[in-house]
């Protein structure tokens, strides 16, 4: 019985290591890495503003960096896929060339909407919502500066 638990162990853990996923993450210079784990990674600057990067926490102003999914495979294959490529555009694990295309018009098509609604907020005399009873409701100064910010980040994620 024993030895059934260990092999069934063994089997889903194998299992479980073949649906990897890859994550991303930005250093504070800008540079993106790619890591097939969750494992935490930390960062920290010394007096001289050299970066340190660690799995542990090994000085008192270590943080945690934030880790975003990025796509189902391994950092092999995401590097593999890169090699393939013969243009600079960043290509997912087994991304046909058409699911790319079709996924680059989509960013571009989010990225434009984005922009337009981002712009309209900036140029409107004053920003309202519609309340439940259908009246417009005009947001107060800091209100809108706060939609406008958020709008503008939300514009520069989807057109990073």
């Amino acid at each position: 019985m024993r030895h059934i638990l260990i092999t069934g162990m063994l089997v889903l853990g194998i299992g479980t290591s073949a649906n990897a996923d890859v994550w991303r993450w930005v250093d504070a210079e800008g540079n993106t890495h790619f890591v097939d784990t969750m494992t935490p990674i930390y960062t920290w600057t010394d007096e001289f503003g050299k970066f340190y990067y660690s799995d542990t926490p090994d000085h008192e102003d270590a943080v945690s960096v934030e880790l975003m999914w990025h796509s189902n495979g391994s950092v092999d294959e995401l590097d593999a896929a890169d090699e393939d490529s013969d243009s600079d555009e960043e290509a997912y694990p087994g991304e046909t060339a058409e699911s790319r295309a079709a996924r680059k018009q989509a960013e571009a098509y989010y990225c434009e909407r984005a922009t337009e609604i981002y712009e309209s907020y900036v140029n409107a005399p004053q920003l309202y919502r519609t309340g439940e009873d259908g009246e417009r409701e005009y947001l107060s100064e800091k209100e809108a500066q706060k939609t406008i910010a958020e709008t503008r980040a939300k514009k520069d994620e989807l057109c990073s």
